[in-house]
């Protein structure tokens, strides 16, 4: 068995406002207000780098749940915006937790590795002990590159978020996951060293509507649970609109589907994360209620996992 037992975040301190961000690419606030539901975003500092931004959030995801860095098995680090190709962040995001030479694991995907990563985390935690997740991303570094795409740069922010995943307790145990992928529309959407992102953002919004809804389906028809037994759909915060069009894919009111997409922009793999943290903090799970974590992104890979609350 497998629970959730904590979650944490860091946010940078600067906040970049539509007004500010629109005028680097000629775009009206409202427009991106109205394509993505996004009002504003935190930039990191120069000096800080996805490691420094990832045992930011694994720090407050330990103090939250009472536990040392010397008590875990391991750390994952989901991360598609890391400095360099390798090492990934995910070894230095250990040492500068002080967790020992325990093993690291970089999940080098955009938007979906931090779920993938818990999936993941969940069948290893029973054999090896308290595993950290943790999903930190630096969109900044790679948006503001020449040529700025006017339909990319209002989109994402940087942020860190984290999970721990443990094998004997926590407020949820998870029971089940389904992850997908393919490679069929590997060039919509992809990152090339020292280039801007490029996106076919048309083919991501057609895909994730799609791909999404059916994640969440298909886990919990596996388990027989109905969308409406549901306490709360967390997913991968990558615009406001998709989350309505999921909400509808899916028959259930956009209101369950958590969103602070408005505040903190999409900030890719760390976003599910970041918006469980917040969720946690806010509402948390309830005994025996499910709660459903989604997320698409690049590769394509995409999935969904189910907890219920202890």
């Amino acid at each position: 068995m497998a629970f959730l037992r904590a979650f944490g975040r860091w946010l940078p301190e600067r906040i970049v406002n539509n007004l500010e961000v629109g005028g680097k690419v000629g775009a009206d606030e409202t427009w991106i207000r109205n394509v993505s539901g996004i009002d504003e975003r935190r930039y990191a500092d120069p000096q800080d780098r996805v490691p420094d931004m990832a045992a930011r959030a694994g720090a407050n995801c330990l103090e939250n749940a009472g536990m040392k860095p010397a008590e875990l098995s391991m750390v994952m680090v989901a991360s598609g915006s890391a400095e360099h190709a390798f090492p990934g962040p995910a070894s230095e995001t250990a040492k500068l937790l002080g967790c020992g030479d325990i093993p690291a694991i970089d999940v080098p995907m955009a938007s979906a590795g931090s779920l993938f990563a818990m999936s993941l985390a969940s069948r290893l935690t029973e054999a090896l002990g308290p595993i950290l997740v943790i999903g930190a991303e630096k969109m900044s570094r790679i948006i503001c590159r020449e040529p700025l795409e006017r339909g990319v740069v209002p989109l994402f922010g940087d942020g860190a978020g984290a999970c721990l995943v443990d094998p004997e307790r926590g407020p949820a145990a998870i029971v089940d996951s389904v992850l997908s992928s393919d490679g069929s529309f590997a060039d919509d959407l992809q990152l090339d060293p020292d280039r801007p992102l490029q996106m076919n953002g048309r083919s991501v919004i057609l895909q994730a509507s799609r791909k999404i809804p059916a994640a969440i389906n298909a886990v919990l028809d596996k388990n027989s649970v109905t969308h409406s037994e549901v306490g709360v759909f967390l997913l991968h915060q990558a615009n406001q609109n998709l989350i309505v069009r999921v909400a509808e894919a899916v028959g259930v009111e956009a209101a369950r589907f958590f969103s602070n997409i408005h505040r903190f922009g999409n900030t890719s793999s760390a976003s599910m994360l970041i918006a469980a943290s917040e969720w946690a903090e806010t509402c948390g799970f309830r005994p025996n209620v499910p709660v459903v974590f989604a997320a698409f992104g690049a590769g394509f890979h995409w999935g969904a996992l189910l907890a219920r609350g202890t």
